[in-house]
């Protein structure tokens, strides 16, 4: 048999040869350092045999897989802990996650996380003793047999029997998994290691089976790298939008309307200046604005389809007693609005934008700050346009994200989600767009990844992922390619021959909805937002309260505001290095100290926020540099 590398050189080995016999003879030592192979780009067991000629890779602890596979051999070893600790204990499933992995299980007496020390030290005793992981393919009958004790592993193998599957296990001294794997070769690699936190689970997630507990933990190859995401999990922790919310006073949530927010005049302040910046932008790229009803009838929500794809998501009323809905979309409103005239191939494409207000129904148990809520504001736009205007209207768009996600220094990838399992449309022409999209990334040089079969129902899409200052990756952006709406709307256009055609219309947002994208950059900004964006950019402190200083401080703040900076002055009878201490506290970008020395030489003396330091300069010069730092919307600051 062949087996082909990564750099598509070919070996040939013996037939039958496991993954590990096919990395000895790459090469000893990659051998010695292999963790598990990819197999025709999945990982595979050292032990287990090849299939044939196949691609194949293998994983050491530098890969990219490898903390996946160490992560799952993490959650047998702490399985295999509260088995110790907790005889009688239930398991039913241990996958490892993006960040760390978890277990769910039924326990015999409740654990909380002031029992995870004991865990972990058993946990480590496990790791001591160096125990080997390994593989054992078996039968069903066998299966049943070792975990008839299992009820939610009986049912488990009962499922994959039923569906013809293999199974096997992973064994390591006196515990034993139901498990594909792979896993690290023995304990000792699992070697940085914590439990993090437990919460209620239900049995495969449904409400009518058994309630559970889970415990989550990490795991990583070496200690620095446990510690150093421990210490970006408090950096998170203090860098929360819902604490920094309340703190800043930028928006609350009430009981009387659960998870939808509202906006405090901080908060307001914020959006006001992002719905200014994008309005600007995009009239200044063609667009035109609308306002669409907030609720909309049955009968237009049935053509559209969202009734029956999306009803129980749906708010619901009656109007004259025929039903409404709140509108969880807002692409009807805009295709009614393009049906009001008649268009020829002259008017496309039409760029329709709209600040759209949205209700969907989300699970309480779902809901999140400003990252998941039940009422929020997109920044919509649908487009409508000629097929063969597509490539020009995505090439626009690209410029319009790349410019918008530089402005707030956001890195970004793209994925394209591609025709899914159940589409609607003729596949040349799902094609012919996958293949546009495509090209309008490569010629723009931006990185992007393909995601087979996800795209929407009625066409491709391109989805937007940002990175922020935390190292969390979030999906922002969308355009979507519609070719569904128009036809079940009967819109069309008269083309250059006369003929009536159906547009097509593209679906386009940058920022996702105001509230996420706000939640978002307070984390990545940890709330000290540039002074573009800050709801107060300048506060003045006197350094004293005779009638000259007073005077002074009333003379800059009145031409700071006359030039549209948002500023106050703090007159309170309290200390200077306590309003200085607030000042920071509340993360003001500019601090203004000002006394007799700056009164008599017309100066400013300022700080920045997040500076120890002050620096005095003449107040023309202070003027020039505050505002330039708010029109060229600086994200950084400095002297």
């Amino acid at each position: 048999m062949f087996i082909t590398l990564p750099d598509n050189s070919k070996k040939e080995i013996a037939d039958g040869s496991t993954a590990l016999d096919a990395a000895k003879a790459i090469s000893l030592g990659l051998a010695e350092k292999a963790i598990c192979a990819k197999v025709d780009g999945e990982l595979f067991d050292l032990n287990e045999k090849l299939p044939g000629d196949c691609k194949f890779e293998v994983v050491t602890k530098d890969s990219p897989d490898a903390l996946h596979v160490l992560r799952h051999s993490a959650a047998h070893l702490m399985a295999q802990a509260i088995q110790h600790l907790y005889p009688g204990v239930q398991f039913a499933y241990g996958p490892a996650t993006e960040d760390g992995f978890y277990y769910d299980m039924k326990l015999p007496t409740p654990i909380s996380e002031e029992d995870f020390p004991k865990i972990e030290a058993e946990m480590q005793k496990i790791v001591s003793q160096n125990l080997p992981i390994v593989r054992e393919d078996i039968s069903v009958e066998e299966a049943l047999k070792r975990f008839k004790n299992q009820k939610y592993k009986t049912i488990h193998i009962n499922e994959l029997a039923s569906q013809g599957k293999s199974l096997s296990v992973y064994k390591q001294g006196d515990y034993q998994d139901l498990c594909l794997g792979p896993h690290v070769k023995s304990t000792k690699y699992i070697k940085a290691f914590k439990l993090m936190s437990t919460s209620a689970c239900y049995f495969k997630g449904d409400k009518n089976n058994d309630t559970l507990t889970r415990v989550y933990g990490t795991a990583f190859f070496d200690k620095k790298d446990l510690d150093a995401y421990l210490n970006l999990l408090e950096e998170r922790k203090q860098a929360d939008h819902k604490r920094l919310g309340q703190e800043l006073s930028l928006f609350m949530f009430s009981e009387f309307g659960p998870g939808m927010p509202f906006w405090l005049p901080n908060g307001m302040i914020i959006r006001h200046e992002l719905e200014n910046f994008l309005w600007d932008l995009l009239t200044d790229n063609g667009y035109v604005f609308l306002k669409t009803p907030q609720i909309l009838s049955r009968e237009l929500w049935e053509t559209s389809g969202h009734w029956r794809k999306y009803k129980e998501n749906m708010y619901i009323t009656k109007i004259d007693g025929k039903p409404f809905a709140i509108k969880p979309m807002n692409c009807p409103g805009a295709i009614l609005v393009y049906k009001r005239d008649k268009h020829s191939y002259r008017d496309l494409p039409l760029r329709y934008a709209e600040f759209g207000q949205d209700h969907r129904h989300e699970a309480s148990g779902a809901l999140n700050g400003l990252f998941r809520v039940r009422s929020f504001t997109q920044d919509d736009a649908h487009i409508l346009c000629a097929f063969d205007q597509i490539g020009d209207e995505v090439r626009r768009m690209l410029k319009l994200f790349g410019y918008v996600y530089k402005i707030f220094e956001l890195p970004y990838s793209i994925e394209l989600s591609t025709r899914p399992a159940k589409f609607v449309g003729k596949i040349s022409t799902w094609n012919k767009a996958e293949a546009e999209l495509k090209q309008c990334l490569e010629e723009n040089g931006i990185p992007y990844q393909i995601n087979e079969g996800d795209g929407a129902f009625y066409g491709p899409k391109l989805d937007f992922k940002i990175k922020d200052s935390l190292g969390r990756v979030w999906q922002c952006g969308t355009i979507q390619l519609d070719m569904q709406l128009p036809h079940r709307f009967h819109l069309t256009y008269t083309d250059k021959d006369g003929k009536e055609k159906e547009p097509v219309m593209l679906h386009r947002a940058i920022l996702g909805s105001f509230e996420r994208f706000l939640g978002i950059i307070t984390e990545n900004f940890k709330g000290a937002f540039p002074t573009w964006l800050s709801p107060e950019q300048v506060r003045i402190l006197p350094v004293n309260d005779d009638e000259a200083t007073k005077k002074y401080c009333e003379k800059i703040a009145s031409s700071l505001h006359h030039k549209g900076v948002r500023v106050s002055v703090d007159s309170r009878n309290e200390k200077l290095n306590y309003k200085i201490r607030e000042a920071q506290t509340k993360k003001v970008p500019y601090t203004l100290v000002l006394g007799g020395k700056e009164v008599e030489n017309g100066n400013i003396t300022y700080r920045l926020y997040g500076h120890m330091d002050s620096k005095t300069v003449p107040t023309p010069v202070f003027e020039k540099i505050l505002l330039k730092d708010i029109r060229t919307k600086a994200v950084k600051r400095d002297y």
